[in-house]
């Protein structure tokens, strides 16, 4: 069934609930991009285009995955199956650490240069880091709205504090605020209790939730088999708990994932614990979080636009968040 499409922020831009995370086409490039191994262009078709099948209209990307390698494989990949510019959102990110607000207009044309033909839709602050203030970010990110150089302005990485001051400043020039990207999975939920998923709602924000399957802890596939642990960089294991400490942490959580997801298959539906683990992050806030899972492989990307074709029930959502909590 095709996904709804939910507002992001008030910008009156409109997203389905799953996107496509592309740090992965990120071709080994760079210090972030190395996090990942490198994709052959018909791999990375095959992923946009099981995404596209699946239902998904926008897609993440970001200068930093591999210095423009992503963004510019995103648009090769949209191109070539067949997209123009207007068929899809597409969002990037402006990288901060030590550079000036004024980077962030003067990098434009690099961002547009490896998307071409697309524009950007969705132009996010990648985290804390710059060298200029709160304010002047924001007034920057304005400035590229007044110019429509960009649709929408967000934040990535952001505390409630920090996406108040960004919300302040875009108000005062007649703009919005639309989003804030934040890692926010089943094991991974401080955005709930450190004020920015209320944030988010009191000021109409959009949470856009990357990592939402704890760099595939939340598939079980690494308790079905810890040797795959090992086939993982470092970085990514360390980050995400994929360590047999971890993996027996979240044990209980990810075998109820896997045995609800039977269940709806039985019924007919077929289910993964990935798709429980989506299902519930999409759902559990309303409308406020959407989620960019990453997807190397067709299969992946096709799951996860999936994982809206059934509805937990009430008793699996209440076992769900507390096997969560623990």
């Amino acid at each position: 069934m095709p996904m709804e499409l939910r507002p992001l922020g008030k910008t009156g831009l409109k997203i389905t609930p799953i996107g496509l995370g592309c740090w992965q086409f990120s071709q080994g490039r760079g210090f972030i991009g190395k996090v990942w191994s490198t994709l052959d262009a018909a791999t990375i078709d095959a992923v946009v285009k099981a995404a596209l099948d699946g239902g998904v209209n926008w897609f993440d990307t970001a200068e930093s995955y591999g210095y423009g390698k992503s963004e510019a494989a995103l648009a090769g990949a949209l191109t070539r199956l067949g997209k123009k510019p207007g068929d899809v959102i597409v969002a990037t990110k402006w990288f901060p650490l030590l550079r000036p607000a004024s980077s962030i207009i003067t990098t434009l044309p690099d961002r547009l240069g490896f998307l071409d033909p697309f524009s950007i839709d969705l132009l996010q602050i990648h985290a804390p880091g710059s060298l200029s203030s709160v304010e002047k970010q924001a007034m920057a990110l304005a400035k590229l709205l007044k110019e429509k150089k960009v649709r929408a302005v967000g934040v990535s990485n952001f505390s409630a504090v920090g996406m108040r001051k960004f919300h302040k400043v875009l108000t005062g020039e007649g703009f919005m605020l639309a989003s804030n990207q934040v890692r926010y999975s089943l094991i991974q939920r401080k955005i709930e209790t450190n004020g920015i998923l209320d944030t988010a709602r009191e000021l109409g924000i959009t949470i856009i939730a990357y990592s939402p399957l704890a760099q595939g802890v939340l598939t079980g596939r690494f308790h079905d088999d810890p040797t795959l642990a090992l086939k993982v960089s470092f970085g990514r294991r360390m980050m995400s708990g994929i360590t047999r400490a971890g993996l027996k942490k979240t044990e209980p959580l990810v075998r109820y994932l896997q045995e609800t997801g039977r269940k709806y298959s039985a019924a007919g539906v077929a289910a993964s614990a990935t798709q429980v683990a989506l299902n519930w992050l999409v759902n559990f806030n309303g409308d406020t979080v959407v989620a960019i899972p990453g997807a190397s492989k067709a299969k992946q990307a096709t799951e996860a636009a999936h994982c809206l074709d059934f509805t937990l029930r009430p008793e699996e959502i209440k076992e769900i968040e507390a096997l969560s909590r623990k």
